[in-house]
């Protein structure tokens, strides 16, 4: 079967397993924010890993470079909200810690991404 090059990112490897963790996590949140913080977290991290897929494909390295800067700002959006999430208490500071480590890592690779597409 053919890879795409999206595929063989590390930082879309990272960031696909982030949209599992985010779907574990939140179904313990409060059903009233089905259709609130959660559906916002979900589409945050599947944003991460949509967007490193659709900069992959651009021609310019300006275009992919705007993708992974989308990518990486909708990360810190992510990380954002399970931070209002613990302040909340719908998430345990433990789960946090183990799920920030994770986009800490991610948002390392894109900022690497990012940065080979300016220089």
């Amino acid at each position: 079967m053919f890879s795409y090059s999206f595929e063989k990112l590390g930082a879309w490897q990272q960031a696909r397993v982030l949209v599992t963790k985010i779907y574990q996590v939140t179904k313990s949140y409060p059903p009233e924010e089905k259709y609130g913080i959660v559906n916002q977290m979900r589409r945050a991290a599947i944003s991460v890993c949509s967007n490193l897929a659709e900069g992959s494909s651009r021609k310019t390295v300006k275009d992919q470079a705007l993708f992974y800067n989308i990518s990486f700002s909708s990360l810190m959006e992510l990380l954002n909200q399970l931070i209002i999430s613990v302040d909340l208490g719908w998430l345990q500071k433990d789960s946090f810690l183990e799920v920030r480590t994770e986009i800490e890592r991610i948002a390392y690779k894109i900022n690497a991404l990012r940065n080979s597409r300016i220089a």
